[in-house]
């Protein structure tokens, strides 16, 4: 059986040397390549190529898995057009009409791609959990945590924790700013009634705190990411589905049989 010939897009970033160790143990995998914005002349991960654009990558690709920003994400997409590759994208704040694109270019090219906010399998069991839990509560807050150099807030996991959590509501929840606010911003962001705080400080990786509140109860739900390492059966999943399933994939939900197509 051919090996996948996989390419990665920020691979001098954590994330990206994090993916590119994850591949190389896979037996059914082999990394191809690298790409990074800084790579310059004969720049090298360990034995592997590094080059500043996909374009310039001369060896077949399968698929490429993307942990760069919103930008470089969009431009993997296009460029797909003309390469035909799959794609795997881990980067946050994916516009909607950048999605839209990703949908349509993988019915017209016929290729596999996922968008995931989050990688790390428990994150996404959290976000179904909060889905079911939604209904049954009035009050709910969400913080989340990640490390000083995370450039959005609140984060794209976050953000989808809210949306399912808010999926099988019939009204919003029950919104608990207070009648003075000493300091503006205290009860953070009210996303239909769920107050979304952010944190940035060094010593985190990724950490979501979703708590349920009822009279004479609480519900917390909490996934803790304290290495990047627990993102990396999720990429590999997400790898392998696309080659396999020739349209868009929004999230892990369904690859984990947590949804029907």
């Amino acid at each position: 059986m051919d090996k996948i010939n996989v390419v990665i897009n920020g691979i001098l970033g954590k994330m990206g040397q994090e993916v590119a160790n994850a591949v190389s143990q896979e037996s059914d995998m082999c990394l191809s390549g690298g790409v990074d914005i800084t790579a310059g002349n004969n720049t090298k991960l360990d034995n592997i190529n590094v080059y500043s654009n996909l374009d310039e990558i001369p060896n077949p690709i399968d698929v490429v898995i993307d942990f760069t920003n919103s930008e470089g994400a969009e431009t993997t997409i296009q460029k797909s057009k003309n390469h035909g590759y799959n794609i795997v994208i881990g980067s946050t704040g994916i516009p909607e009409k950048v999605i839209t694109d990703a949908s349509n270019i993988a019915k017209e090219k016929n290729i596999g791609i996922v968008i995931a906010p989050n990688f790390a399998i428990g994150a996404v069991l959290m976000s179904h959990l909060a889905k079911i839990a939604g209904p049954f509560f009035e009050y709910a807050d969400l913080t989340e945590m990640h490390h000083e150099a995370k450039i959005d807030a609140p984060s794209g996991t976050a953000i989808a924790i809210a949306n399912s959590t808010l999926e099988n509501k019939t009204k919003p929840f029950t919104n608990t700013n207070t009648e003075k606010e000493i300091l503006p911003g205290t009860r953070g962001y009210s996303h239909n009634g769920i107050n979304i705080h952010s944190v940035r400080m060094p010593g985190r990786i990724a950490h979501h705190e979703l708590v349920f509140g009822a009279p004479g109860q609480t519900l917390t739900i909490r996934h803790d990411s304290i290495g990047r390492e627990s993102f990396m059966p999720g990429v590999i999943l997400a790898a392998r589905t696309v080659m396999k399933e020739k349209r868009l994939i929004k999230g892990l939900e369904e690859l984990l049989g947590l949804k029907s197509n």
